[in-house]
């Protein structure tokens, strides 16, 4: 018999399913399509942070989980032996005006407190970072040493196999035994809102693309909207569309050529890099924009894990840690602004 349940093969569910696993839960994951089979088995993988002020508890919340990522992958990788593709390289972002310059010299100074000494938010010229570093209408960049880098497929499948080694499999259908976590992605969200009348979350359509260029150990970059993740494994993702609106959920459009043509604008090594793959998928975003976690809205005594929309991959550590507490130990450690009810 399952201690816990997980319905859905996301990067929530999985991580849970691993974190739950880890303190000697039995686990079973339910998914009919699979590991990784929505938004979690996209492109770009930017584990990246908020900027350092305003500070409030989801930025907290993000900062605690990507310098928590870091142990997390490695054990992963240890006990399954597949490469997450994780690494954390850090971040360069174009400055594009002196007030933006202003500003970032500005967040230099609180990213000192706010971050604890543990990463660095540094302004630094564009002459000093290399033949990697884009072009900066100001001659200077933002560095931070908090972002890593992450190829979402690998890193389910590193964890799916961490979670084989560990008796623990994704199966196709099963019934609820246990304490229950329901981490299903665009569908719960849409199955929530309908239930509800209203639009508690919903799906945006996000198109992105895959180019084979080795760029080496490398930070990933932010500019023109943009972000360029240089993957271990000598590809280079950029993305991506965000679209409330859309007609086909799966396939790319002009949409992807107009963000493959800035990119090239924004980094003209670029040109000429031959396009191995044109992606697009549906990511779950909550109406409150944060994820959604706690008691399930719908399933009494059951939970949630939903709305990781752009940054799921970088909350997933500390996600799993407060839903493998309150699960297992009855710890509710859930921040005001995650809970379910906050989202309705």
């Amino acid at each position: 018999m399952a201690d816990v349940t997980i319905r859905g093969a996301g990067i929530f569910g999985l991580s849970i399913a691993w974190t739950c696993a880890q303190r000697g839960a039995k686990v079973q994951v339910i998914d009919p399509y699979g590991a990784g089979a929505g938004s979690s088995g996209g492109l770009v993988g930017a584990l990246a942070p908020h900027v350092p002020e305003n500070w409030n508890a989801k930025k907290a919340f993000q900062f605690d989980s990507l310098i928590m990522a870091e142990a997390f992958w490695f054990r992963v990788e240890q006990v399954g032996g597949v490469s997450s593709g994780y690494g954390r390289l850090g971040r360069l972002q174009p400055i594009a005006d002196t007030r933006t310059l202003e500003l970032a010299h500005k967040r230099a100074e609180t990213a000192k407190d706010l971050w604890q000494g543990k990463a660095d938010w540094s302004v630094k010229p564009v002459s000093e970072m290399g033949g990697w570093c884009p072009p900066s209408l100001t001659g200077f960049v933002i560095h931070d040493t908090l972002s890593a880098r992450m190829h979402p497929r690998l890193a389910c499948a590193a964890l799916v196999a961490a979670l084989q080694t560990m008796g623990v499999q994704v199966v196709a259908s099963g019934e609820d035994r246990g304490q229950v976590v329901h981490a299903t992605g665009v569908a719960g969200l849409l199955e929530l809102s309908e239930a509800m009348g209203k639009t508690v979350g919903n799906g945006v359509k996000g198109q992105a693309a895959l180019l084979r260029f080795d760029a080496g150990e490398v930070p990933q970059l932010y500019a023109d909207s943009l972000h360029f993740i240089p993957h271990a494994n000598g590809t280079l993702a950029i993305g991506s569309t965000s679209e409330r609106e859309y007609d086909a959920p799966d396939t790319t459009d002009k949409q992807l050529d107009d963000v493959l043509d800035r990119a090239i604008r924004a980094l003209p090594l670029l040109h000429g890099a031959e396009v191995i793959e044109r992606w697009a998928g549906v990511r779950p975003r909550t109406k409150s924009r944060a994820p959604m976690l706690g008691e399930h809205p719908l399933y009494p005594r059951q939970f949630i894990a939903n709305g990781g929309f752009k940054i799921g991959f970088g909350m997933a550590p500390k996600i799993a840690e407060v839903m493998a507490d309150l699960m297992l130990e009855g710890r509710d450690e859930i921040p005001d602004e995650f809970r379910s009810e906050k989202s309705l």
